[in-house]
C-alpha cells in the first residue's frame, strides 16, 4: 500500500464507541491531541510484571484481520491488524495467539464474538475492528476489546485519518489498547530520530535520519556533507535540535519539521554541545567551551537570552531537564571522575548522584520523573542503566562491548539506546529495551544507527 514519507503527522479524528449498537455511538468527532481520550481501568488478567527479575509473563491475545466491506478495505484491514500483532508482540507484554488457530474465523465487529471459542484457545483479550474508506478518502479503523473471560466490552474507538497515514491507525488502536491493559501510555505512535550511519568504517557519511519508532517511512533530513550529531527532540514533536559541523566546528541548529526550515541558534565563539529542549519547549540547554573548561548554558529561545548556569574550571556537559522543569541532571568531572550530577535548573549547586564503579555519563530523565537513565563505563564495557534521582536504587538494564545514548519512551517504560559491534565493518545499532532489563530488541534500519531521541506522542 503507498505511503508518503515526506508527509508529517496530522491530527486524527477519534470516536468512542460504548456499545455494539453503532446508533448508539456516543461523543461527535472530536481531535485527538495526544494520549489517549478515553479513561479506562486496566484490564484485569494475568499480567505480571517482576521487576526484580526482569521476567514478564506474556498476556495472550488474539488479533483478528480487520474486516473490510471490499478487496481495498480488506487489504488494509490485513495490514493495520499486522501492525497491531507487531507493536503489542514487540513489547513483550502480550502473546499474539496464531490466527491459524482461531475457531470463529469472521468476527462481526457489531456484536459480541462468541466467547467460549476464544476461550477455548486461552484469548484473555480479544480485538475485533473493520477497516472503512469513505467517500472523501481518508480511511477509518474501528475497534472494540473484549475481555474474553469477563464477556464484556473494555473499550471501543474509531480513528479517522487519510490514506497516506493509514498506518498510523494500527499504532494508535495499539496505543489503546495497551492503556487500557496495563494502566500505562502507549507509546507506538511516535517517531524516532537518528543519526544515520553508511559507508567505510574510517569514511562514514552521517545524515540526520527520522521514522517511525518500529523502522517504517525512514527519510533523512540533512544529505550527509556535513557531520551531524545528537538530535533532540521538541516536547511539541514538530522541532528537532542538533549539532551540525556545517561551518568546521560544532554548531546548534533547530529545525521544523512541518515547514523544512532550519536556523542555526546563533553565533557562539567557542565550540557549543549536548542541545536539549526544556519541557515546555520554550527553552534550550546545552553547554559551550571555554577555555579548558564546559560549562551550562540555557537559551529562552524567544528572547535569545542566555543565562550561564555554571562556572567551573572543569567539564559540564549532556544536561537534561526533570519533566517539571525544575532540575537539571548532566554529568561533570568537577570532582576528578566522569559523573551525575542534579542542580536547580535555574543553576545554583549541583549534588552528585553517581557513586557506583565507573564513569557515568548521557544522563537523560524519565518521562514520569521517577528516573534517571545513564551509561556507565568500567573496564572497557559500556552499560545502560537506570537510577532514581536522588542516586538511589541503580540498576543495570544491559552490558556489552559499546553500548550508549538511552533515550525514553515517551510512557517512561522502555528505553532505546545504541550499540557499536566490534570489527573492521562494525558499526552502532539501535536497541529497545523494557526499563526492568526484559526483552532486549533491535530496531531496524538499513543502515547502521546511533545517537536515537524519542518523539511524544504524536497529535
Amino acid at each position: 500500500m503507498p505511503t508518503d514519507d515526506r508527509q508529517q503527522p496530522g491530527e486524527l479524528e477519534v470516536n468512542r464507541f460504548d456499545h455494539c449498537n453503532r446508533r448508539q455511538l456516543l461523543g461527535a468527532s472530536l481531535l485527538l491531541a495526544g494520549g489517549l481520550l478515553l479513561p479506562a481501568a486496566p484490564l484485569r488478567a494475568q499480567l505480571e510484571v517482576q521487576i526484580s527479575r526482569g521476567r514478564v509473563q506474556p498476556m495472550p491475545v488474539a488479533v483478528p484481520d480487520l474486516a473490510g466491506g471490499n478487496a481495498d478495505e480488506q487489504q488494509l484491514g490485513r495490514a493495520v491488524a499486522d501492525i497491531i500483532r507487531a507493536n503489542l508482540t514487540r513489547s513483550g507484554l502480550f502473546r499474539i495467539i496464531d490466527p491459524a488457530a482461531y475457531i470463529e474465523k469472521d468476527v462481526a465487529f457489531d456484536r459480541p464474538p462468541n466467547f467460549g471459542s476464544w476461550r477455548v484457545i486461552k484469548a484473555q483479550a480479544l480485538i475485533a475492528g473493520r477497516v472503512s474508506v469513505r467517500a472523501d478518502g481518508r480511511v477509518a479503523a474501528a475497534f472494540r476489546l473484549w475481555d474474553v473471560f469477563a464477556q464484556r466490552q473494555i473499550l471501543g474507538l474509531q480513528f479517522i485519518t487519510s490514506r497516506n497515514e493509514w498506518r498510523r491507525l494500527g499504532h494508535k488502536v495499539s496505543d489503546a489498547v495497551y492503556k487500557a491493559i496495563t494502566g500505562d501510555e502507549g507509546y507506538f505512535d511516535t517517531r524516532i530520530v537518528f543519526i544515520d550511519e553508511s559507508g567505510p568504517k574510517k569514511q562514514r557519511v552521517k545524515r540526520l535520519a527520522i521514522m517511525d519508532q518500529d523502522g517504517a517511512n525512514l527519510r533523512h533530513l540533512t544529505d550527509g556533507r556535513s557531520l551531524v550529531l545528537t538530535p533532540r527532540f521538541s516536547p511539541a514533536a514538530q522541532r528537532i535540535t542538533y549539532l551540525s559541523y556545517a561551518t568546521g566546528v560544532p554548531r546548534i541548529y533547530i529545525l521544523d519539521l512541518a515547514t523544512g526550515q532550519r536556523q542555526m541558534l546563533g553565533e557562539f565563539p567557542n565550540m557549543s554541545f549536548a542541545p536539549r529542549f526544556s519541557p515546555d519547549g520554550g527553552r534550550l540547554i546545552f553547554s559551550l567551551l571555554e577555555g579548558g573548561a564546559t560549562n551550562l548554558f540555557v537559551m529562552d529561545l524567544a528572547s535569545r537570552q542566555i543565562t550561564r548556569l555554571t562556572q567551573l574550571d572543569a567539564i559540564s556537559t549532556a544536561p537534561s531537564f526533570s519533566p517539571d522543569g525544575q532540575h537539571i541532571v548532566f554529568e561533570s568531572d568537577r570532582e576528578g571522575t566522569q559523573q551525575l550530577y542534579v542542580m536547580p535548573a535555574s543553576g545554583g549547586p549541583a549534588r552528585r548522584i553517581s557513586y557506583g564503579r565507573g564513569r557515568y555519563s548521557t544522563p537523560v530523565w524519565s518521562p514520569r520523573g521517577d528516573a534517571i537513565a545513564f551509561t556507565r563505563m568500567r573496564k572497557g564495557r559500556f552499560a545502560i542503566g537506570v537510577m532514581r534521582p536522588d542516586g538511589s536504587g541503580e540498576r543495570i538494564l544491559t552490558e556489552g562491548y559499546h553500548n550508549e545514548g538511552p533515550t525514553w519512551a515517551p510512557n517512561g517504560r522502555v528505553l532505546m539506546f545504541f550499540r557499536t559491534q566490534r570489527g573492521p565493518n562494525g558499526g552502532p545499532r539501535l536497541y529497545t529495551v523494557d526499563f526492568t532489563g526484559y526483552n532486549e530488541q533491535r530496531v531496524p534500519t538499513p543502515n547502521f544507527a546511533s545517537d536515537p531521541a524519542w518523539s511524544p506522542l504524536l497529535k
